[in-house]
């Protein structure tokens, strides 16, 4: 069996960075320099959401489903710094060469590890690996948006047409699933502010479970699962989210229903 790994990340600005690159001033908090950020950026694009190589990773969800059964975990502990949740995270693809699943993670998650990675010194070969050393890799990588050992799925199911891009919370509520639970992308900076990374990381964690229980309906659908593989499967999830002890995972069973 090639294990799955199903991921999500939470970013927040990277404001030492930008200290950096603007040359702020050096009392400005982290708060007013993430403003001057905000500010800046709405002036050049009408939007907030700054480049990916501003972003900060804090925190990176996972959901393996291998041999041995299904786990579900946040790389690292919440005082983990970026450099190691990341060295983590490609550590796992080093050791296990899995199916790689996400969300919008080429257009987000990936670039931004990629550039985080870089500004860190990391170490990703067997991510990297275009058929340099394993030749299987010249035909089917990480990298190329077509190949699917990385597959994104968000891009996938609207045939890589931007246009055609549908939010996972939606989708997933309109599958049955529970979505999001009590806080969104646009809420993790200030989550953040008020230290609660243990919140994040608990969204973190459902948005990666959602997305692996989008990607077995979506086996079901390209008959990668038969119907019964594909209850056993769903089952299996919930059996195992009901074994954790987190208030999370009870809200969210008791949102699916």
């Amino acid at each position: 069996m090639i294990p799955v790994l199903v991921f999500d990340i939470e970013t927040i600005p990277d404001t030492d960075g930008l200290r950096v690159l603007w040359e702020l001033n050096p009392a400005a908090t982290p708060e007013e320099v993430a403003e001057i950020a905000f500010q800046r950026r709405r002036q050049a694009t009408g939007s907030e959401f700054l480049p990916h190589h501003l972003h900060r990773v804090i925190a990176i969800s996972c959901v393996l489903r291998d041999a041995e059964g299904l786990r579900v975990w946040s790389l690292g502990t919440p005082e983990s710094p970026e450099a190691e949740l990341i060295q983590r995270f490609f550590n796992g693809i080093e050791h296990y060469t899995p199916q790689l699943v996400s969300w919008n993670g080429g257009g987000f998650d990936l670039p931004v590890l990629h550039y985080r990675a870089l500004i860190h010194g990391l170490s990703a070969p067997r991510y990297w690996d275009m058929g340099e050393e394993d030749r299987e890799f010249k035909y089917n990588n990480y990298i190329s948006r077509y190949h699917t050992r990385h597959l994104d799925l968000m891009d996938l199911l609207a045939l890589y047409q931007p246009r055609a891009n549908a939010p996972l919370d939606e989708l997933a509520r309109l599958m049955g699933l529970p979505g999001k639970l009590g806080m969104d992308g646009a809420q993790v900076w200030p989550a953040w502010r008020r230290g609660e990374i243990q919140a994040i990381r608990a969204y973190c964690e459902t948005d990666a479970v959602n997305t692996f229980l989008v990607y077995l309906r979506f086996q079901l659908l390209r008959g990668a699962l038969t119907r019964e593989a594909y209850d056993a499967e769903v089952a299996r999830v919930r059996e195992h989210l009901a074994g954790l002890p987190d208030a999370h995972w009870q809200e969210y069973l008791a949102a699916w229903g």
